[in-house]
């Protein structure tokens, strides 16, 4: 395997923070609104979805698992990983489990990108979150006052088979998307592009281990039920209902879906996903007067609020890391 060590430290560092992390974005809802079901039932589900996705694109992008979101050398250079291109998904690691929602796209991919590439992901993210917001807020204004507040009269019947059955195929709709987008977060640290002979940089052993890896760093948080990032969704309105998070979930699978077929340009799910709850959440306590407009702005405010502290950090670390790299090595 032509795999240096420290490629191999950072992409299982990353791939244990991203899915940890992300197992909110993606399958929280999932994870929260089926506790009635053995967890290995849930992993065994959502690690089928992963391993088609990652064949799939593996095999229709020419040996890329990161469905081109790493194409554009220019803004992300291929480059042999070093010691402190670990360090920003360890950070990660450790963010994860004080339960902070940081985007790991920035954290991860942001010492890798050039500056033209940090901002191209900054801005699309910026876009995604204010969309986002908008659409969950204009949605919900429509379903809070209607379908959510009979959600609320009739949560016995949430588990009826059809509504059952659409939170699966819309679980499995979120993570294939989800996993379009983000697993360039992972496999930045592996081998890219093809060799001189035309064929697939990251070979089909070196997939196969990888996605075995990425596979069980999942089971572990499924068996961990999320992980303390599970905070974050629990304190929102009404996230445990079947039929509640299957519209949340279809809502923010097709946002993400929008952006994928915008351009290959990477961008935060964890800030699209923010908005989407900040939308939702301005809705449902406005117009149900769960509580003031001044409490659910602080409520939004503090995810934003980290999520913006994980920013600064990111930015920190990818500006301040090779430079101290440098003072090491004279």
């Amino acid at each position: 395997m032509d795999i240096g060590l420290w490629a191999a430290i950072g992409f299982a560092f990353a791939a244990y923070a991203v899915v940890g992390n992300d197992a909110l974005q993606t399958l929280g809802t999932f994870i929260n609104s089926n506790r009635r079901l053995p967890w290995w039932a849930l992993f065994l589900y959502a690690a089928t979805v992963l391993v088609v996705v990652f064949a799939f694109g593996y095999m229709a992008n020419g040996g890329d698992p990161s469905f081109g979101r790493l194409d554009n050398t220019a803004k992300y250079p291929i480059f042999e990983p070093h010691w402190y291109h670990v360090l920003p998904p360890l950070m990660l690691l450790v963010l994860t489990r004080l339960g902070i929602p940081v985007s790991t796209t920035f954290m991860v991919l942001a010492i890798f990108a050039t500056m033209g590439g940090l901002y191209s992901m900054l801005v699309k993210s910026l876009i995604g979150y204010a969309v986002a917001f908008v659409s969950g807020g204009v949605i919900y204004a429509a379903l809070a006052p209607t379908i959510e507040r009979w959600f609320l009269k009739t949560a016995s019947q949430q588990h009826a088979p059809i509504w059952v059955l659409g939170q699966w195929i819309t679980t499995g709709y979120l993570w294939s998307v989800w996993l379009m987008q983000d697993l360039a977060n992972i496999f930045i640290f592996l081998p890219r592009g093809v060799d001189a002979a035309g064929a697939p940089a990251l070979n089909p052993t070196e997939a196969g281990i990888a996605v075995a890896g990425i596979v069980v760093l999942l089971g572990y948080t499924f068996w961990n039920g999320g992980g303390p990032v599970q905070r974050i969704l629990k304190s929102k309105t009404a996230v445990t209902d079947i039929r509640s998070a299957t519209i949340i979930d279809f809502i923010f699978a097709t946002l993400l879906f929008y952006f994928k077929e915008l351009n290959n340009i990477p961008m935060s799910t964890t800030w699209v996903f923010l908005g989407l709850i900040a939308g939702r959440e301005f809705a449902i306590a406005t117009l149900d007067q769960i509580r003031s407009p001044a409490g659910t702005f602080r409520i939004v405010a503090t995810d934003a609020g980290k999520a913006f502290l994980g920013l600064v950090i990111s930015v920190v670390m990818a500006v301040g890391l090779p430079e101290l790299a440098k003072a090491f090595t004279g």
